[in-house]
């Protein structure tokens, strides 16, 4: 199993160019089900859920071609309609290809999502809003068995924000019969970006970008070609390790519009911000400010963000406070963070963070996605040598993170 060995201490200088975004991506690669035509997509980053969801999609019989960060899929010859649970366990989003394969071929089979270590993800608004439409839906064994001859559209109102039931829902809706109209969708940009392509493909959905998604359904969609945005929670991590270790670094290939509750909080912790179209110059010097904030849904702060800007925070000069609204067992970073000299006390679903002048190396483990990319920055700021663990979880994620530290002078390497 492979490990990060951080040596602490450097100023970061240098560019970074930022991957496409995951959360983008996953939903987008599903879209391919949805037609027979070729849909050629650009900027899909190299990790490993996008790896598992093209090993998923293959196994429908989904045509994929792969040359660096551009994919082609073919949807003309999809043998299967099941995803079984040995790539689902590994991935939530696989839930996504529900919506898809029901709507073009009137049955799905899918795996329910294993555990989640960062909190539960109830795929509950997934099955409503198919029943809505029309959806005969059974769950036996373990697997979610949808049919119906033609879903038809009808208004549905989520009891949550739920991205990826927004997204299932809206590739569901775009070949159902008549107007579906989605209320209390999500609005993240990468369900936006999902749309966008799915209007491409021939969809007409009014409203994207908002809370309200018109979708009139057509007959039959066809190929298109599209760029995945760029990932902002991949730009705002980079953003966070300059803010900790102090240094000089331009972030390109970024999407500045869609980033403006991290990048306000970053100008508050003392991050000299210069902004372009895409790019963004970040300067640090002398110790963060310490800065408190409470996770909520796009355009607010996001959750993924919460862990990396603790790591900042535990070296502010002052104490802060966090509150996580999104996921019940996001703190799991906390004890780790602790290992490594911080000072952070937990309340349910508030952490308190006294600043404290330097972090300390120690071996550390990662829990999920973002607490490994936290823990990262904690390290390249502590005194010594860091050791992390479980790095599988940040693979999911971040395109070759270390590689890209690296070439900004952190002294990072993986070890096996």
């Amino acid at each position: 199993m492979d490990k990060l060995l951080i040596k602490g201490g450097n100023r970061l200088q240098g560019d970074v160019t930022i991957s496409g975004a995951k959360n983008a991506a996953l939903p987008i690669l599903c879209a391919g089900l949805l037609t027979s035509g070729d849909v050629q997509l650009s900027n899909v980053p190299h990790l490993q859920d996008v790896r598992t969801m093209l090993r998923l999609l293959a196994q429908t019989g989904l045509k994929v071609d792969q040359d660096g960060d551009k994919v082609t899929l073919n949807g003309s010859n999809i043998t299967s309609l099941e995803a079984p649970y040995e790539l689902v366990k590994t991935m939530r989003a696989s839930i996504l290809v529900l919506g898809p394969l029901l709507a073009r071929f009137g049955e799905a089979k899918v795996s329910l999502p294993g555990g989640c270590a960062i909190g539960s993800r109830p795929v509950d608004q997934h099955i409503k809003g198919l029943q809505a439409l029309g959806a005969e839906i059974t769950i036996e064994a373990g697997y979610i068995h949808a049919k119906c001859k033609k879903l038809k559209g009808t208004r549905i109102v989520t009891d949550m924000i739920t991205v990826t039931g927004t997204e299932n829902l809206m590739m569901a809706a775009v070949l159902a019969e008549g107007e579906t109209v989605l209320e209390n969708a999500a609005r993240e940009p990468e369900v936006t970006d999902l749309a966008h392509l799915l209007v491409a493909m021939g969809a007409k959905i009014e409203g994207i970008g908002t809370d309200r998604l018109v979708i009139t359904g057509v007959p039959e969609l066809h190929g298109a070609s599209h760029a995945v945005i760029s990932d902002r929670i991949e730009a705002a991590t980079f953003l966070c390790a300059v803010a900790a270790t102090g240094g000089d670094i331009t972030i390109r290939n970024t999407r500045t519009d869609i980033m403006d509750a991290a990048l306000d909080k970053l100008r508050e912790i003392g991050l000299r911000l210069t902004v372009g179209d895409d790019w963004i110059r970040a300067q640090m010097d002398g110790r963060p400010q310490p800065v408190t904030f409470r996770t909520t849904e796009y355009p607010g702060f996001p959750t993924d963000m919460q862990a990396q800007f603790m790591a900042v925070n535990t070296i502010a000069n002052g104490a802060s406070r966090v509150t996580e609204t999104i996921f019940e067992n996001r703190f799991m970073h906390v004890q780790e963070m602790n290992r490594l000299g911080a000072a952070i006390e937990t309340d349910g679903n508030t952490a308190f963070i006294k600043g404290v002048e330097q972090l300390v190396g120690a071996p550390v483990m990662a829990t999920d996605l973002r607490a490994s990319a936290s823990l990262v920055i904690a390290g390249l700021a502590a005194r010594g040598e860091t050791l992390v663990d479980r790095i599988y979880h940040l693979d999911r994620g971040y395109d070759r993170m270390e590689v890209k530290l690296q070439a900004i002078g952190a002294d990072i390497s993986r070890i096996k």
